[in-house]
């Protein structure tokens, strides 16, 4: 098992053989209510880290998901199109959004361990 990376902007990734998937977290999810669509961005295209690659509707907000590291989108979550809750059900599983060939994999390095995600979002159990 990989271990999962974290962003400050509550997405996650998951690198498996050169490939980066991300979704939001379980706190994104839980704040943002129940998922109602998400606009996804076009596969092949080249996103910067922190540019704006998607945008999930919920029945409290709009809210942008960022990209977290440089890179292009290779895939999308088709499974999302027509049953948007996976995000709520399973965040860390089915619910993934993006899949992205990253163009600077040492930017994974610069991300947060769970840990320091969970301190950062007040959920830490010790």
């Amino acid at each position: 098992m990989t271990e999962k990376k974290f962003t400050k902007e509550h997405e996650w990734l998951e690198n498996r053989d050169q490939i980066v998937i991300v979704g939001i977290t379980e706190f994104a999810q839980d704040q943002l209510g129940d998922i109602v669509s998400i606009e996804f961005p076009q596969v092949a295209s080249s996103f910067k880290q922190n540019d704006v690659m998607a945008i999930i509707d919920s029945v409290k907000a709009s809210s942008d998901i960022y990209c977290p590291i440089d890179g292009e989108i290779i895939g999308i979550n088709e499974k999302l199109l027509e049953q948007p809750e996976l995000i709520n059900q399973s965040p860390y599983d089915e619910g993934w959004i993006v899949k992205i060939k990253p163009s600077s994999p040492d930017q994974l390095n610069s991300l947060l361990s769970k840990e320091q995600y969970d301190n950062l979002v007040g959920q830490n159990k010790e």
